[in-house]
């Protein structure tokens, strides 16, 4: 399969999006190098219209205008990963979850080492909000993009949102290494 790829600027860092004839198949951080292998052959992509919609999204996302992302979506997964990355799109805007409770959602509660890898392997960062997992004592734990962008993104929820996460320095003092 080919994919229709275009780059964007974003305050995370350059984010390249990928598109299939079916939805947007990826966003990935320019940095990984197994997920930019895995999503190619590309083409030109300035004119497919689901990578227009998904830049144009993004741009809300960051601008803090836009709360949830109205794509047609095409990962590349496991049916165990994609029970997973559904359980993230239901993480409500603004508000995390553990690696726990996303294993209690998919039904498998003793899973959530499972649950990690296949929150590390989600093709779809930011529009599939794996930045919204964390470890179960509330600590930053890794993230595709970096914890410095995790927590970017976490900032912006909670700003955008009002949402309470306790101290933004509880972020930063609380983040371990993936």
């Amino acid at each position: 399969m080919s994919y229709a790829a275009t780059i964007i600027a974003s305050p995370t860092g350059d984010l390249t999006l990928l598109a299939s004839d079916r939805g947007l198949a990826a966003v990935l951080w320019n940095d990984d190098a197994s997920m930019q292998r895995r999503y190619a052959p590309r083409t030109d992509g300035r004119d497919h219209p689901v990578l227009a919609a998904a830049t144009r999204q993004l741009a809300e996302y960051f601008a803090g205008t836009r709360t949830a992302f109205d794509l047609p979506l095409d990962p590349i997964g496991t049916d165990f990963q994609r029970a997973v990355w559904a359980a993230l799109l239901a993480i409500p805007y603004g508000e995390t979850r553990s690696y726990r409770d996303i294993a209690a959602a998919i039904g498998r509660p003793t899973a959530t080492r499972a649950v990690g890898a296949a929150n590390g392997r989600n093709p779809l960062s930011i529009v599939t909000p794996c930045h919204r997992v964390i470890g179960a004592g509330g600590a930053l734990t890794g993230f595709g993009g970096g914890l410095p962008n995790k927590q970017l993104l976490l900032a912006l929820e909670r700003r955008v949102a009002g949402a309470t996460f306790g101290q933004p320095d509880l972020f930063v003092a609380r983040a371990v290494a993936s």
